[in-house]
Order: C-alpha cells, then sequence, then structure tokens
C-alpha cells in the first residue's frame, strides 16, 4: 500500500509538472470574420498565421477560430479562448474593435492585437495597414483601362477604412481619365459571396467596366471574367484570375507584424502599440501587373508604387476639396493621419451618401 502511494504521488508530481511545462509554451489565438478558405481578407490572415507558426516550430501553441460574426458572437468567442489560455490573441476585423476591449478589461494578463480599429489599452495593441495605398495605384489603373469612363466600388461598411478607399481609388483614376465616374454599392457585410456577386452585375449594369472590390470573396472576380470586364485581387494576389480580369491587386502582408508581436510577447517585452504601415514598409503588397495595360500606364503606376513606397508621394496630396465643394487641402498640402484615420466624408467628385 506504501508503495502505490508514493506511486501516486510521483505521477501526481509528474502530472503537475508536465501542466507547467504545458502552460510555459505561449498560446496564441486568431479569429476571422470569414471562412479560413475565402480567398481573400481572412486566408490571408490565416496563412501569415500559419508563416508565423511555422517561424517559431513547437515553441508555441496556435489556436484559430473562423467565420465568427462581429459582436455578441466575437465576445463570446474571445472569452473563451482567454479562458481556455491563451496569452496573445489577434482579432482581424474592424467590428471586432468593442468585443476585444470589453473582454480585455476582463483578463489583463492576456494581450490583444486587434486589426483596424482605434480603440487601445494597456493589453490591446492595434494595427492595420495603409490600404489606401495600394487603391491608389488600383485606381489609377482603373481609370485607364475603363472605355466607359465608369468604375464601380463595392463597400463592405461605411468605415474610414473604405471610405478611404474609395476616396483614393477615384482620385487616382482622375488622374489617369479626368472624365472618370464612381459608383458605389455598399453592402453590409465582409463576407458573402452572392451579394458581391449580384453587386458586381449591378455596376456592370450600370455601365461600369472596371470593378474595384472591398470585400473578402473572389465572386467579383468571377462575375467580370464573364462579362470580359476588369478587376483587382482584394487582401490578396488572386492569382487564378490573371492575366484577366485581374490587372494588379493589393495584398497584404502580415506575416512580419505577427512574427515581431509574438517575439515580443516570448521576450517579455510586449507593450501596447498603434501601427499603421503601408507599401514601404512592407504591410501593403502590390501584385504583378497584368493583362492588357499599355506601357505607359504601366510605367505610370510602377513610379506611383515606388514613389509611395519612397515617401516622394502621398495619396492625400492637395488641391483636394469634400464632395460639397468646400476646400479640404490645399495645393502641396498632405492630410494628416488622425483625419485620414476618421474619415468620414467623399472627396469632390464622388456622388452618393454615405450610410449611417
Amino acid at each position: 500500500m506504501k508503495r502505490r502511494t508514493l506511486l501516486a504521488s510521483a505521477a501526481a508530481l509528474s502530472l503537475i509538472a508536465g501542466s507547467a511545462f504545458a502552460q510555459d509554451k505561449p498560446k496564441v489565438a486568431f479569429v476571422y470574420v470569414g471562412p479560413a478558405n475565402d480567398g481573400g481578407w481572412s486566408q490571408h490572415h490565416h496563412e501569415a498565421a500559419m508563416k508565423m507558426k511555422a517561424h517559431f516550430g513547437d515553441a508555441i501553441e496556435v489556436i484559430e477560430q473562423e467565420s465568427v460574426p462581429e459582436g455578441a458572437d466575437a465576445e463570446r468567442v474571445l472569452t473563451q479562448m482567454a479562458l481556455s489560455g491563451a496569452d496573445l490573441i489577434f482579432t482581424t476585423s474592424f467590428g471586432y474593435m468593442d468585443p476585444t476591449i470589453n473582454v480585455a478589461a476582463k483578463f489583463p494578463d492576456v494581450k490583444f492585437e486587434h486589426a483596424t480599429g482605434y480603440k487601445t489599452a494597456e493589453n490591446v495593441s492595434v494595427y492595420s495597414a495603409r490600404f489606401y495605398e495600394g487603391r491608389a495605384v488600383t485606381g489609377y489603373l482603373a481609370g485607364a483601362m475603363t472605355k466607359t469612363n465608369k468604375i464601380g466600388y463595392i463597400g463592405s461598411f461605411p468605415i474610414p477604412e473604405v471610405i478611404r478607399g474609395i476616396n483614393s481609388s477615384y482620385l487616382h483614376a482622375k488622374k489617369a481619365n479626368p472624365d472618370v465616374e464612381i459608383a458605389v454599392v455598399w453592402l453590409s457585410t465582409w463576407f458573402d459571396p452572392a451579394k458581391e456577386a449580384d453587386a458586381t452585375q449591378a455596376l456592370l449594369d450600370q455601365g461600369a467596366d472596371v470593378v474595384l472590390a472591398h470585400t473578402d470573396s473572389t465572386a467579383p472576380l468571377s462575375v467580370l471574367a464573364k462579362a470580359g470586364a476588369y478587376g483587382f485581387g482584394q487582401a490578396a494576389d488572386m492569382a487564378e484570375f490573371k492575366p484577366e480580369p485581374r490587372l494588379s491587386s493589393i495584398i497584404d502582408e502580415w506575416a512580419p507584424y505577427y512574427i515581431e508581436r509574438v517575439q515580443a510577447l516570448i521576450d517579455g517585452s510586449w507593450t501596447s502599440t498603434n501601427t499603421w504601415s503601408g507599401i514601404g514598409d512592407g504591410m501593403v503588397g502590390i501584385g504583378e501587373f497584368t493583362g492588357p495595360i499599355p506601357e505607359e500606364v504601366l510605367a505610370t503606376a510602377t513610379k506611383m508604387k515606388e514613389d509611395i513606397a519612397s515617401g516622394a508621394y502621398h495619396p492625400f496630396t492637395g488641391p483636394i476639396n469634400k464632395q460639397d465643394g468646400s476646400a479640404w487641402l490645399a495645393e502641396g498640402e498632405v492630410a494628416d493621419d488622425g483625419t485620414l484615420a476618421g474619415m468620414s466624408f467623399y472627396v469632390e467628385g464622388v456622388s452618393g451618401d454615405i450610410p449611417n
């Protein structure tokens, strides 16, 4: 009996030691608004997470939850992740902002990283990419390639990120084609292939022959391929649609950031930060230019990308007026980050209203 007691005690100690060892391995979690194979936004976050996991190997544990709606469901999922021992949680959609802040307040020892938001706390960082830089390039291509002088834009939600994208696309389409017009369709969803396809067709029916999408699936490109119109990869290269209808793409490069932040967690140097990086920092990639783009257009788009990357050119450089004709930026004046981060207005020439 005594020997059995000793063996039981040894086993218990071994179990406790093993549990302690397991707890020493950082657990990193990711929450996605769409499926991890959506071909765009969520898939690119997932692939970046897998690159990060490969970088650290067995030194960390990675857990993921896909197709989590923004709102109460997100708060429930984040709470479960924190309770399960997650040390660092990446919440990868704008609508996760308040759920992230709420759950972070209940778990001060857990670190959170929220993508595309602006609210921070001692244990909450925010990170985003300057997508408007990429949309300057694709907008220029759209203006140069339209034959009808009409381009379309599929918007998800009327948040500053999307409004910046519409404005940047239109301003640079105008640089290529002063007669260009832009029509915007709002979907109130990030990922719904059927709605995205219907919106694309609606824009084509209105005369647009180039469509830019700010949603997550490849459905717009599928419709454009059948119609003989042009479009762009969004969040991912969407290379399966090369050489056309996809003329180029905006590619989100998250992996280096994920590696950096997980390393900070491991080192014990993690602090709350606010990161907003662009083409020059490598967080925004511009996909290969393909399709029947004229050489002079290709040269201008390439130089625009290079000048944005070097800081020689800012996509929001005046003179620029607001939609109502009031002055916003004077000749040569550059928009400040505060205004861009909270952008809630169209620039002059964009028709229609921004939904509440």
